[in-house]
């Protein structure tokens, strides 16, 4: 499947799309990146003066690239025409660096398993300096 096929089917929109691109794509893994506006609504409050890419968004960036897109992939065939529906399950991530606004992060994920339209995935994030951003397990229902 074509990254630009496989982000049409994503069901997301500005603001809450966090998918630039796609570069490798596979069923056992895929890698994309997001490069974080520095005026995105999230930064106006998270700090006061010394704004850092919220946990909670680093997550979704991942979910959205290395769950969803990946899951998209594994389900082709039942797509048609319609976006998947699709639910978070769990996660356990790590963070090790900030991500700043303006930056860009790489996500690649690796398939552990898809059973019964469950994905679980290892999922790891870095900066274009090639840190390790964040990394952890997880896993979404996808129908």
């Amino acid at each position: 499947m074509k990254p630009e096929v496989i982000k049409k089917y994503l069901p997301y929109q500005e603001p809450f799309l966090f998918v630039d691109e796609l570069t490798e794509v596979s069923e056992n893994g895929i890698t994309g990146h997001y490069t974080f506006s520095r005026d995105s609504f999230f930064y106006r409050g998270h700090f006061k003066g010394n704004p850092v890419t919220p946990g909670v968004i680093l997550t979704e960036v991942m979910a959205q690239i290395g769950v969803v897109c990946l899951g998209i992939v594994l389900m082709e065939k039942e797509l048609d025409t319609r976006i998947p529906e699709i639910a978070l399950t769990s996660h356990k991530i790590d963070f090790y660096h900030a991500v700043l606004p303006g930056e860009r992060v790489t996500v690649i994920s690796e398939r552990q398993y898809f059973r019964f339209n469950k994905l679980k995935c290892l999922v790891r994030a870095q900066n274009e300096k090639g840190q390790l951003v964040c990394r952890g397990e997880i896993s979404g229902m996808l129908k």
